[in-house]
């Protein structure tokens, strides 16, 4: 192992950027040390002298009176530090959230000292109280002018004090289960909401698809949710980016989703108008029904013409009055969504490729340019229909709770955004230039994985007192029960790949995942909400750790999970704060995993590492094992899982629902007997990802008549339901050490 230079590795240690790292195989790797100079270049940083650099970063801290923002945990000791000048005098208040009035805060003596800028400074520690209630407050630093301290605006010398504020998020000590769940385990579908088209759908799922599948499954079947895929914003205007891990923004969402016939003012349409809405949905119902994949661009050049004839139509008084209240509700960011969106309908959808004056949301020449009538017409639409978004969506969620879900809708929360998307223009140096959000090679995508979305600084992120984060979380639970927060292990640390180099070439950028996670955890508590982490990949111990101590759930996917020895998990060994499945988007189907579909088409991709025969026997050993287990626990499973397939699906989620799992879930394409891969991790166009309608055995498109029509999908959810009733007592009561044991290793996603 070669190694880094010395004082390039402890400036690199400072930001907490890797110099080296584990890899899955448990060998220890160097990175580059041109990778690591380059990361510290994207941080601001000057890596030519790093020991000039490191000091010079010791010395930012110090000029802080206070920290950027502090996140702390309920009924936690939590000490904050205070950087002043040298005998003044000062003294530390605590203003909570909604009040005028401060409450002192202990502060100890002075502490260490540093010359910073000629000036002489001390450390103090303020002391947070822990009997404060969760919530947004504002830590206070007075500091007193003093005759011995020279003056400026740290104070000294005459005048006022000087007075110093930062943020206080204070986010629940446990999260866990909103409490209308109670000690209850829920079960519920996991849809790719795009793929599940009914007879009044526009040849891609939506929102009235969602809320019809909610309801059938709550009411018929004793679903406690639904969890669906990441509905963030696309390109305003075709070609759409497929893969919905991959949107122009988090914070927004797709309008693609919207059901056109829902819009209130379609009933009352002008007769032609409404003739034409009505023609545009045949033609693209039509076209959908003899097609093999969707079309979303197609879908959406319909779509977006009919709902330009809705925006134009007349609104009433009250309709107006509640666009407008939306409006003023979502402030700033809705505007500079709509005004991305306004220009990228004029110049493309990757604002790197703007002209010039235009990169930048705050210039004169963006202003300028929204004043034209039409971009300020696209502008406007595109508000709106956000405003129908999210009308829609709140009808989704009130129908699902109102059907009986505790939970109702689960959102999905992406990694990253597209780098020259709304939410990389809008929020600009916010993220990273230069670098992009990927995986190191492991198990299942051997030559690494590169999602194309650019990494959060975190330095940045801080300084924005995580607000784009906690932007995010209010937004998707404002109509939803939970988040599921993808690779969440990103939280944690991210791996970042220089611009035009191999997935294989980066190194990992850590992160304040306590203030992270506990901003998030705020939201959540404030909702009522779950938050699920999705902890799948190469993961540090600590890191699981660190998640159910807050209460956050993880993920586990049948087929992962195994002892230190590599062989299955016993079922009530499982994690009791997780949500569990046999299955998951990033693997083919169940019905297409039990007859290996998977390493036929990762040969035929060239996406292997060794011989296709060593491949199928090693996936059949594994796969075989895990089956003798499900025997010896569940009946029903046939000796050859072709002989019925079905049935061995259902035995499957009914093993799933023998552990501890606070949430199973039950992927639909297992309902259909779907057999045809919906992502393959570590391919761009040469799979059809994220364009496979949902389909049945025999690899035909189902429509959602059908599903809730055929007793294929019935079977299966009431078969999980029974078997989360039946499930033995006590689970709870194991022995807690169990988790350890658990070995994931396999990352299986790709976002692009």
């Amino acid at each position: 192992m070669d190694t880094p230079d010395p004082g390039l590795a402890r400036l690199a240690d400072a930001l907490r950027i890797s110099t080296s790292f584990t890899d899955w195989r448990d060998e220890r790797t160097t990175v580059p040390d041109d990778t690591v100079r380059a990361v510290l270049g994207a941080l601001g940083v000057d890596p030519a002298d790093p020991d000039a650099a490191l000091a010079e970063r010791v010395d930012e801290r110090w000029r802080r009176v206070l920290p950027p923002v502090v996140v702390a945990r309920r009924g936690r000791a939590t000490e904050v530090p205070v950087h002043a000048p040298a005998g003044a005098r000062v003294r530390a208040e605590l203003v909570l959230d909604g009040a005028d009035d401060a409450r002192p805060l202990e502060l100890d003596a002075d502490g260490e000292e540093r010359e910073v800028d000629g000036r002489r400074l001390v450390a103090r520690t303020l002391r947070l109280p822990d009997d404060v209630a969760i919530g947004d407050h504002r830590i206070r630093a007075v500091i007193a002018p003093t005759a011995t301290v020279p003056g400026g605006e740290d104070g000294g010398g005459s005048g006022a004090d000087a007075v110093h504020e930062t943020p206080l998020v204070l986010a629940p000590d446990v999260l866990g289960m909103p409490d209308r769940v109670g000690d209850d385990r829920l079960w519920g579908f996991a849809v790719q909401l795009y793929s599940v088209r009914s007879a009044r759908s526009w040849g891609v799922g939506d929102l009235g698809d969602l809320r019809e599948l909610a309801v059938w499954s709550a009411r018929e079947l004793g679903a406690g949710f639904v969890q669906v895929n990441p509905l963030h914003a696309a390109q305003p205007v075709a070609p759409l980016e497929p893969s919905p891990y991959l949107p122009t923004s988090r914070r927004f969402v797709n309008p693609l989703y919207l059901r056109v016939e829902d819009v209130p003012e379609y009933a009352a349409l002008d007769p032609d108008d409404r003739a034409r809405i009505d023609a545009l949905a045949a033609g693209v119902r039509d076209r959908a029904a003899g097609a093999d994949l969707i079309d979303r661009d197609d879908a959406w050049t319909a779509k977006r013409e009919a709902l330009a004839l809705l925006h134009a139509a007349p609104r009433s008084a009250e309709r107006e009055a509640a666009f407008t209240a939306y409006r003023e509700r979502e402030g700033d960011e809705l505007a500079g969504f709509a005004a991305w969106s306004a220009l990228a309908v004029r110049h493309g959808g990757d604002a790197r490729a703007w002209p010039e004056e235009l990169r930048d949301p705050a210039s004169v020449a963006v202003a300028d340019a929204l004043a034209d009538t039409d971009a300020g017409a696209e502008a406007e639409l595109a508000a709106w229909l956000q405003w129908q978004l999210d009308e829609q969506l709140h009808a989704v969620q009130t129908a699902a709770r109102g059907a009986g879900m505790p939970l109702g809708v689960v959102h999905d929360l992406a990694v990253g955004v597209q780098p020259g998307g709304a939410d990389a223009w809008r929020l600009g140096d916010v993220y990273a230039a230069g670098f992009e959000v990927g995986a190191p090679p492991d198990a299942f995508n051997q030559l690494g994985q590169n999602w194309h979305q650019p990494p959060y600084r975190p330095d940045r992120l801080a300084d924005a007192g995580y607000a784009p984060l906690r932007s995010l979380a209010r937004a998707l639970l404002r109509h939803g029960g939970g988040i599921r927060i993808d690779h969440i292990i990103g939280m944690f640390r991210l791996w970042w790949v220089p611009d035009g180099a191999e997935a294989d070439a980066g190194t990992y950028v850590r992160y304040d995942s306590d203030a992270i996670l506990g901003v998030l955890a705020l939201e959540a508590a404030r909702a009522g909400a779950v938050i699920i982490g999705e902890d799948l990949g190469v993961v540090e111990p600590s890191a699981r750790e660190d998640l159910a101590e807050l209460g956050v759930l993880g993920t586990s996917i049948l087929w992962f999970e195994r002892d230190g020895d590599g062989a299955p998990l016993p079922a009530e060994r499982w994690r009791e704060l997780c949500l569990a499945s046999a299955s998951t988007h990033d693997l083919p189907p169940t019905a297409g995993y039990l007859t290996g579909v998977h390493v036929d088409l990762r040969d035929r991709l060239g996406l292997l590492t060794r011989p296709v025969d060593e491949e199928r026997a090693a996936d059949d050993a594994d796969r075989r094992g895990w089956l003798d287990e499900v025997r010896s626990r569940v009946p029903g499973v046939p000796d050859d899982p072709a002989d019925d397939l079905e049935a061995t699906i259902a035995a499957l989620d009914r093993y799933v629902a023998l552990t501890p799992a606070r949430l199973v879930g039950v992927a639909l394409t297992d309902a259909t007997g779907d057999v045809r891969v919906q992502n393959q991790p570590g391919t761009l166009d040469e799979h059809p990802n994220w364009r496979i309608p949902l389909s049945g055995p025999d690899g035909r498109p189902v429509t959602l008549e059908q599903v809730t029509g055929d007793g294929r999908a019935r079977r299966l959810g009431l078969a999980v339901r029974d078997a989360l009733a039946d499930a033995p007592a006590g689970h709870r009561d194991r022995d807690a050490d169990a988790d350890a044991d658990v070995d994931v290793d396999v990352d299986v996603r790709e976002r692009a």
